[in-house]
């Protein structure tokens, strides 16, 4: 019987207790701030990472895994007799990432064992599905089994960001300055999703962190309605703002487990500090 693997990106925002557990790959985004480079979430953990983003003048850059980094980590895994390798990764709408994973496929042997994969999603809303998807492997299903499992919860699952600041999502040219000055000066808080083509968007506007998340869990009653829910919330730099996230949802939705996991440098980027995002598996 085969030994399945699975291989992700440091994108997914997966606690590294858990990595480590369930034995998931991951391979790392990188970080520059000027001429320094970090490779995410190893060189630079997120703590470190939003202490420098806020004293940073300027917004940092941030670049995918090349196809040879994909290429010797698929190597060195596939040493090992009877191995299979499924490797997710962050949204083929959002990153070069995927692509480097399926040249670097392009570039093995025929007879490597190895299906890669689009989630079509970013941060713990792929990590999720790549935890399940480890716990899945551990558990001895098939690598079919486990491949219906990881598209299943793809369409199953539900995702809201809510961004503390415009000021990030300026600086990366999301949204004009006059924008960003306007949202500022009235409090705005916005809350983003990711399509079913893999691509961020804009759900709303809301006035008030509180008021934010109160929108955020009505939408999640229309999506999910009274469905027992499974929920992971994640957050850049604001344990306190995800606390009182997860005390609402508590009050609004039967909450089978809770999990919390920090928002890596790469996707902290985009949002900044003081973020939140949601992300929801109906059980």
């Amino acid at each position: 019987m085969s030994q399945i693997r699975i291989v992700t990106d440091s994108t997914a925002d997966i606690p590294a207790d858990l990595q480590e557990a369930l034995g998931i790959e991951v391979i790392p985004l990188k970080v520059h701030f000027g001429m320094d480079t970090y490779r995410d979430q190893i060189d630079m953990s997120s703590e470190v990472f939003f202490e420098n983003l806020t004293s940073s003048a300027v917004l940092p850059t941030t670049s995918q895994p090349s196809p040879v980094q994909f290429v010797e980590t698929y190597k060195r895994m596939l040493k090992a007799a009877d191995t299979s390798i499924i490797s997710v990764h962050l949204s083929s709408g959002l990153s070069g990432t995927y692509q480097s994973a399926i040249l670097a496929k392009s570039m093995m042997d025929d007879s490597a064992d190895l299906t890669v994969i689009d989630s079509k999603s970013a941060s713990y809303g792929f990590g999720s599905i790549v935890v399940a998807a480890a716990e899945a492997a551990r558990a001895g299903r098939s690598k079919d089994e486990i491949i219906n499992l990881i598209h299943s919860m793809r369409q199953q699952l539900k995702l809201y960001f809510l961004v503390d600041t415009l000021e990030y999502l300026q600086k990366g040219g999301r949204i004009g300055k006059a924008a960003a000055l306007v949202g500022s000066l009235l409090n705005i808080k916005p809350i983003l999703s990711v399509s079913d083509e893999g691509t961020v968007y804009s759900v709303d506007k809301v006035r008030g962190q509180k008021k934010a998340m109160a929108r955020i869990i009505e939408l999640l009653k229309q999506d999910l309605g009274d469905k027992p829910l499974n929920i992971t919330i994640a957050h850049a730099a604001a344990l306190d703002n995800a606390e009182l996230f997860n005390e609402m949802m508590l009050q609004n939705f039967v909450v089978k487990s809770t999990r919390y996991t920090q928002i890596g440098p790469v996707v902290g980027t985009h949002t900044g500090p003081g973020a939140v995002a949601v992300f929801v598996n109906p059980v």
